[in-house]
């Protein structure tokens, strides 16, 4: 079977692994700030923050920038759920944004779109731009949309690690968030590197960095410089009493432990190696498909170049072809083909139509109805990519 994703592990991720476990900490230790310094010196930025996933690196985020009740917040609706979930989370309101119907990219087009629509546009206080399949949104331009606005971006990079964009005219990372207040990532296995279950917020802001670090464990801090109560904090002779902390307002339980972070940091090493291999990969695929493009074309791509190749989603004319996606994933199965539907637009699902009844996006809906996402992993070999696109062009001929 040619899963849609799939992590790829070497003995030496085995052997940092192990050697945490024949280690004094299996959490709270070493391994989490070397992942941490080695993931900020990776995307060129000052600070990340590891934590349990890429959803808690984006509840971290709203949380970080005071999110909550009478806020609105804008987000695409194509992707995953917990871009709008963490926001509802905050006690937030979410505002949908539709999507460009071939990339399923938020756009600064569709992004106005969505804030003429809000009831007041002055309680928008942030977007969360997705940066879906691995491509990264126009970033510039979304920018200039928030400036005019006033608000701030988070970028949702769980897709695009290794991926850049156009900032002030030149090229960003990222993570580097040259135009964001943070970017979030997830190390999901089928993501770019894989910690099992993983994620990291990235920020240029001191204060956001520290704001995350205290929410992700608790909201407590150890450090003397940040205590109130030096009553308690300090002994008679003015010393800082060893066992204390403080809480300023509660968070979660949302760390990374240091078996995660080890393979994370094993991982990273290989970022490049696995994104020149998934480059290598949608470049085959791209050339093999031509012949089918009446049907099935690959998703437009602003820059192969500079794409995090997360997924590979073809758009596939279904009507054309006289099957239904179903069928078409089923008959994919039956040659031991795997894949994937990312997403179904967020707007749609039962709790966001109670909400926000009669929301029409068609942009969304027009790439979600013909969206589908073929294998795409560092350790496929060509072979595997010619097995897909021959089984496409199989099923192709049986309806011709």
């Amino acid at each position: 079977m040619i899963p849609y994703g799939r992590q790829s592990i070497d003995e030496d991720d085995i052997a940092a692994v192990a050697e945490v476990l024949r280690g004094d900490f299996l959490t709270g230790g070493p391994a989490v700030g070397r992942f941490e310094a080695a993931l900020a010196e990776t995307v060129t930025a000052p600070h990340a923050i590891a934590c349990a996933n890429g959803t808690a690196a984006l509840h971290l985020a709203v949380l970080a920038l005071d999110l909550g009740p009478g806020d609105v917040v804008v987000v695409p609706s194509v992707t995953f759920l917990a871009t709008a979930n963490v926001v509802r989370f905050v006690g937030a309101e979410v505002l949908f944004a539709d999507v460009d119907p071939d990339s399923g990219l938020l756009t600064a087009e569709t992004l106005r779109t969505a804030l003429a629509r809000a009831d007041d546009p002055s309680l928008v206080r942030a977007a969360i731009p997705v940066h879906l399949n691995g491509q990264a949104c126009d970033m510039g331009e979304i920018a200039s949309v928030a400036a005019e606005y006033g608000f701030a971006l988070i970028e949702d990079a769980c897709h695009a690690l290794g991926g850049a964009y156009a900032a002030d005219g030149k090229r960003a990372l990222v993570g580097a968030a040259p135009l964001s207040a943070m970017a979030c990532f997830s190390f999901h296995p089928v993501k770019a590197i894989a910690m099992g279950e993983g994620g990291a917020v990235t920020t240029r802001d001191p204060e956001l960095a520290r704001r995350v670090a205290r929410l992700r464990s608790h909201g407590m801090t150890r450090e003397p410089g940040a205590f109130s109560q030096q009553d308690e904090a300090r002994d008679p002779e003015g010393r800082t009493n060893p066992w204390y902390y403080e809480m300023a307002e509660p968070g979660f339980n949302y760390r990374a432990c240091d078996l995660q972070c080890a393979l994370g940091e094993s991982q990273l090493r290989k970022l490049g190696a696995f994104l020149a291999r998934r480059r290598t990969l949608a470049a085959r695929y791209d050339t093999l498909l031509a012949s089918l493009a009446n049907v099935v074309r690959p998703v437009p791509r602003l820059s192969s170049a500079d794409d995090g190749w997360h997924l590979y989603p073809v758009l596939i004319d279904f009507p054309a072809l006289g099957l239904s996606r179903a069928e078409v994933m089923t008959r994919l199965k039956d040659a031991g083909i795997g894949t994937q539907v990312h997403y179904i637009p967020v707007h749609r699902q039962p709790y966001y139509r109670g909400l926000y009844p009669g929301l029409s996006l068609p942009g969304g809906d027009a790439y979600y109805e013909r969206c589908l996402s073929l294998p795409l992993f560092p350790a496929m070999n060509d072979n595997d990519v010619d097995t897909v696109v021959n089984a496409l062009a199989g099923i192709l001929t049986d309806t011709a």
